[in-house]
């Protein structure tokens, strides 16, 4: 089947990563330099493009007119180990990854794609540990990246107190979403974890932020059966210009 838009594959040297590291971009149909577009960062790029089926989506909501225009930019890890990392709020490349995305993804993306050069345009997305470090960038970098969209994320206490001490938050627009199913959750490395409760304490931390929030409880669990199903709600809740 083929798709309406393009997918190119760009690559960075990180310095701050010290190694390269692969953007796929996804332009919809009819693509125009003429235009400004919404970037859409997905954390776990591969499995949103494969499993998520951003794609897909793009094609649909485009076609449709549902949402504004958009491109879709899909970042991958090499492993489970080295997305822990990476992701985690703990990771010890946390930060790196952070000052990759910040200083070398965002002024590639501006030079390379006409988009809007300011944090509403810009939106990151991810699941499990990439919507945990999708929120923990927005809340202390909310100038350069105004919207999260966060399926399921591992909350803790650190996490927390990043969102309570978070500051100029009202330009945040969050879309965060948990399945009640997800009380017995197996990590990375192996450990059982309730994943519900803790993101309802995150619901009642952000509910009190001068923040644009959307909280929604599916039926499922810590899997992309349940967060496939809930990406076009998310991205409608983003991108429609409504």
């Amino acid at each position: 089947m083929g798709r309406d838009g393009s997918m190119t594959e760009y690559t960075i040297n990180s310095q701050y990563l010290n190694e390269e590291m692969t953007l796929r971009v996804y332009t919809p149909n009819n693509f125009s330099p003429l235009y400004k577009y919404h970037f859409c960062i997905m954390q776990d790029g591969n499995d949103y493009y494969s499993m998520g089926r951003a794609a897909t989506l793009s094609d649909k909501l485009h076609k449709e007119e549902r949402i504004e225009r958009t491109i879709f930019i899909g970042i991958h890890y090499k492993d489970k180990y080295d997305r822990r990392e990476k992701y985690h709020p703990d990771g010890s490349r946390q930060g790196d990854y952070v000052n990759f995305l910040i200083r070398e993804v965002v002024p590639f993306l501006d030079e390379q794609l006409p988009g809007y050069t300011m944090g509403r345009g810009r939106t990151l997305a991810g699941d499990s540990l990439a919507g945990t470090l999708a929120l923990m960038t927005a809340v202390k970098f909310p100038n350069i990246f105004g919207n999260v969209i966060m399926q399921s994320p591992y909350v803790d206490e650190h996490v927390l107190e990043v969102v309570d001490t978070g500051r100029e938050l009202s330009s945040l627009t969050i879309d965060h979403t948990i399945g009640l199913e997800e009380t017995d959750v197996v990590t990375t490395t192996g450990e059982q974890m309730d994943f519900l409760e803790p993101n309802r304490k995150l619901r009642d931390l952000l509910q009190q932020k001068p923040v644009s929030y959307t909280y929604h409880e599916l039926d499922g669990g810590h899997t992309w059966g349940s967060w496939q199903k809930d990406f076009e709600r998310a991205l409608l809740n983003i991108f429609s210009g409504e």
